[in-house]
Order: structure tokens, then C-alpha cells, then sequence
């Protein structure tokens, strides 16, 4: 039995090794060549210096190549930390601050943007290149090691040393106070989860699972790694074909995904703008969708148009991976209400408080969920002060300690033991399937010399789809261009995180204590 992930690449590799382990359109590697080349770049990490433990970052467009990065650093007995190709420097010159990575692994296609990372203070030491690309020309103070010198590196497997406890990834997430957060996973985390999901779903070496989430999103772990372990093919669906419903849509079909797993955007999208009845999807057998609420008029829909396919809903923050699951039967043609959420998965266990601290026991009552189990990360990289604050003791087990996740999530029972999600307890909204602080996009809005005051809202439109809105108020009466607001956030959070509407005011509405009226500013709308 697999304790350390990179142990689920070696099992398949084994027993099938000429079977495809990862594509993307028309590259793809073997189980073979990618237990390879990921003991190739293995070595190469541990030859320039990596060490156990150490945080190495993948700075990558989505590829097969970036597959190979993943695991060639839990080869070495380091952890891997994705950084999105696309957000802004800013943020990502904090991440590499924050995690201490010293060395990266890139592609000259990301020159410019690796230009913007090296700041005075950034601990980034060497950059491995992981495709033939030669870099244009050197980086300041950092060494380049070439793909050539990782193909040149031994076969064989290196000697593992992790532990189950040891970190495997981490994963940054908004925050409130304006900077990311970083989720550590271990390896025993990630499997609590892999384990329950490939029998959840009962993956088998004919699958073709769908990877529509990026690296640095938690959705991407069932991707990799149950597939993996499955001995299925992993199909990496392109950066540019995510964007746009028809590309999409007629992708699932190209490629005979068996297993699709994304949040329900992508699938509302592909709904109202992929022309799904030009395509035939005979081979989706399975449809998971996780990350927010799929609105129940639009999953009806899908579920008529693909009625062959089994469909679950999926629940967890990063913090815990998936903790609950539901299987979604037939929907009344008369039901509005968004599905359950459902029932913890094995090896895990929820359950909810309520304003009293009291656990929710009765059909219709309404708390906060805790999750409990192994599942359960370790907490936040180099903030114990926040990780004190979620990461807390079982208030229900006062004989010993053990400890369990707030999730900040409000839920409520219902008669068949399933939980129903009501909202968040904070100021924390699921947009595209991201979570996002809204604290972090005021705080990017309010460093605009010319903003008094900024405040953010969660609204939905008529196709029950989540989106922000941006209420700005200048100071000293100054004009304020809402796409110069917009281009603004921009070199402070990713793309997802910006406002799709900035409205200016000459006043934002208060409270009686005096803070910004919220909920009326959401009504308002």
C-alpha cells in the first residue's frame, strides 16, 4: 500500500509500462517514460542542492512537462508548490518569499515573466529548464540548468526518505489581510483523499480523466493522482480550450473523457454558449463538479442532455481536500433548491455546530461544518497565528486532543443525514469555482492612491452565476475610471479575482456601528 505519492507512479509503471499516463492533444508520455524522466529531474534537483523538505516551484504553462515536475520534485523528497503562470509578479515574488523556493522549474516561454520574480530580496537561487527551449539569455544571480543536464541525469529511482506525515504540496489560497495563504498537504492528506475518490468512482485502467483545473487549484489533485494510481490516462485539457465553451465541449468529445471533473462554471458556459449537440459524449460516464453551487435549472439540464452519465457533487475546502460527496439523482422538474452536499467520504467525518457551540443532531438544523480526519491538512506555511485559529481541538472530544478544520462554511441537515450548503460565515465567496477573500481584493482596490474607500460583493445574474462587484469611492471627489481600476487589481490579483463591474460612488452606506453596509450594498446591486 502506497504511503508517498510518488509511490502510485512506481505501482503503474510497473505493471503497465507502455499504457499512456498523461496527454495534451498530440504529446504524451508513457507510465515508463514518465517514471523517467521524473527520476531524471529527481536527481538533477537533488544534485543543484534540494533537500528534504525543501519547497521547489513550478512555474509552468499547463503541459505534459509540468506533470513531470510534480512528481520528479516528491521524487527528491521535496514538496511542490505550483505558482500560476498568469497571476501577477507581485504576488508571486510573495509566494516565493514566503515559501522560501530556491529553485524553480520553468521554460523559456516564461522568461519575461521569471525577469519579474528576482527582486532584491527573492531567495530564488537556480531555475531548470524543463523542455529543449534554451533561455534567450542568463537571469540575474540565478544559476540555469538546462533540460540537456536533467536528460543527462541517472534512471534509476532515487532512494526515498519521506514519511506519510511529510509535506507533499502546497497550495496558496486567497487571504484576507491582502496576501496568500499557503495550505500544507501531506502526503497522508492527499491519499486520504485519492484513495476513498478512485474507489468513489471506481477508476479503472481504461479511463480517460480530464484535467480542466490548474496546478495551483485543489480540484487538480483527483486529476493527477487518482488517475495515476488507477493506471488511467490523464488528459490535460489546454489553457486556451478551457476559456471557451465550443473548444471545450467539442474537446470532451475528441478525446473520449470517460471521467470529467471541474467546477459547474464550465459546464454552465458549455450549456448556454458550446453548441453541446454537435458533439457526442457516449463515453462521459461519470461528471463530478465541485467548488461552488451548480444551480439547479442548469444541472437538470445536463443531466437530461447526458442522461447516461452519473453526476456527484463534491465538497472541501483546500484545507481538507473533498470531505463530503453526493451521488445526484433525478431532479423535479419543480425543484429550485441547489442539491446537498451529502455525507462525509471514508476515513473522514464532518459535523456542524451551531451559535451555541451545540452539534447539529436535528433534521432542519443550521451550523457551522468542522472536519475531522486524515484528510485534514497541516495547517498554513509560516502563519501558526492563523493556523490556531481554524486548525482547532475537537470541541465534541474533551478526553484527548484532537484536531479538526473550521470550514466558515453555514450548513444545514436534512432528514437523510445529508448537509445542504446555506453560505459563508465571513466575507468568503466561490467565484469560477475559486475561493476568494473579498478582504483581498479591497485591500488591492484601497492601494490606488486616489481610492477613500472600496467594498466587494458577491452577486449572481440571471443565469444564477456567482461574480463580483467592485463599489469604489474616490478621493477628494476625484474622477475614477473603472477600467483604470480594473488594469489596477491587475498587477495585484489573478485574473479570476477581479471585479467584473466597478461601480464608483460618492458614498458607501454604513452600519449602525459604523462599518460599510455590505448586505445593502449586494441588494443594491
Amino acid at each position: 500500500m502506497a504511503y508517498l505519492l510518488p509511490q502510485l507512479l512506481l505501482d503503474t509503471a510497473a505493471l503497465a509500462p507502455e499504457q499512456t499516463a498523461v496527454a495534451m492533444l498530440e504529446q504524451a508520455l508513457s507510465y515508463a517514460k514518465l517514471d523517467e524522466l521524473s527520476n531524471r529531474l529527481a536527481h538533477t534537483l537533488k544534485q543543484n542542492g534540494v533537500r528534504r523538505g525543501d519547497r521547489v516551484g513550478i512555474y509552468l504553462n499547463k503541459s505534459v512537462a509540468s506533470i513531470v515536475s510534480l512528481f520528479g520534485i516528491l521524487k527528491a523528497d521535496a514538496v511542490y508548490v505550483p505558482l500560476d503562470p498568469y497571476a501577477p509578479a507581485k504576488r508571486l515574488r510573495y509566494i516565493i518569499k514566503n515559501c522560501g523556493i530556491q529553485c524553480l522549474l520553468s521554460a523559456a516561454d516564461k522568461r519575461e515573466g521569471l525577469a519579474q520574480l528576482l527582486n532584491e530580496d527573492s531567495p530564488l537561487r537556480c531555475v531548470i529548464a524543463m523542455n529543449e527551449a534554451p533561455f534567450a539569455e542568463p537571469l540575474a544571480n540565478v544559476e540555469l540548468i538546462s533540460w540537456q543536464s536533467v536528460l543527462h541525469a541517472p534512471v534509476s529511482a532515487p532512494a526515498r526518505h519521506g514519511l506519510e506525515n511529510d509535506l507533499a504540496y502546497i497550495l496558496y489560497t486567497s487571504g484576507s489581510t491582502g496576501d496568500p495563504k499557503g495550505v500544507m498537504i501531506s502526503h497522508r492528506n492527499a491519499l486520504t483523499f485519492v484513495d476513498w475518490a478512485c474507489d468513489a468512482i471506481k477508476l479503472t485502467p481504461s479511463d480517460r480523466v480530464s484535467n480542466h483545473a490548474p496546478l495551483h487549484f485543489d480540484l487538480s489533485i483527483f486529476d493527477i493522482f487518482a488517475t495515476i494510481k488507477a493506471g488511467a490516462t490523464l488528459c490535460l485539457v489546454p489553457p486556451d480550450t478551457a476559456k471557451f465553451p465550443v473548444k471545450l465541449a467539442q474537446f470532451i468529445a475528441a478525446q473520449q473523457i470517460s471521467v470529467w471533473y471541474s467546477v459547474p462554471s464550465a459546464w454552465v458556459l458549455m450549456l448556454s454558449h458550446g453548441k453541446m449537440e454537435h458533439n457526442d459524449f457516449a463515453a462521459l460516464r461519470t461528471i463530478i463538479f465541485a467548488g461552488e453551487v451548480f444551480p439547479t435549472k442548469h444541472l437538470r439540464d445536463l443531466m437530461t442532455k447526458i442522461p447516461h452519465a452519473e453526476f456527484f457533487n463534491w465538497y472541501g475546502p483546500t484545507e481538507t481536500n473533498v470531505i463530503t460527496s453526493y451521488q445526484v439523482q433525478q431532479l423535479a422538474p419543480d425543484q429550485h433548491q441547489p442539491i446537498p452536499i451529502g455525507k462525509a467520504c471514508a476515513n473522514m467525518e464532518v459535523f456542524a455546530l451551531d451559535a451555541e457551540g451545540r452539534e447539529v443532531t436535528e433534521v432542519g438544523g443550521e451550523g457551522e461544518l468542522y472536519g475531522r480526519g486524515s484528510g485534514v491538512a497541516q495547517g498554513y506555511w509560516n502563519d501558526a497565528v492563523k493556523t490556531a485559529s481554524l486548525f482547532v481541538r475537537n470541541p465534541l472530544q474533551p478526553h484527548y486532543y484532537d484536531r479538526c478544520y473550521r470550514t466558515g462554511d453555514l450548513v444545514k441537515l436534512d432528514h437523510e443525514g445529508n448537509y445542504h450548503y446555506l453560505g459563508r460565515r465571513d466575507h468568503q465567496v466561490k467565484v469560477q469555482g475559486y475561493r476568494i477573500e473579498l478582504g483581498e481584493i479591497e485591500t488591492a482596490l484601497l492601494q490606488h492612491k486616489e481610492v477613500e474607500e472600496a467594498a466587494v460583493v458577491a452577486l449572481q445574474n440571471a443565469e444564477q452565476v456567482t461574480f463580483l462587484k467592485a463599489f469604489v469611492v474616490p478621493r477628494n471627489g476625484n474622477g475614477l475610471e473603472p477600467m483604470a481600476l480594473k488594469r489596477h487589481c491587475a498587477q495585484f490579483v489573478p485574473k479570476y479575482m477581479i471585479p467584473e463591474i466597478v461601480e464608483v460612488r460618492a458614498t458607501l452606506p454604513k452600519t449602525s456601528t459604523g462599518k460599510t453596509d455590505k448586505k445593502l450594498l449586494a441588494l443594491e446591486g
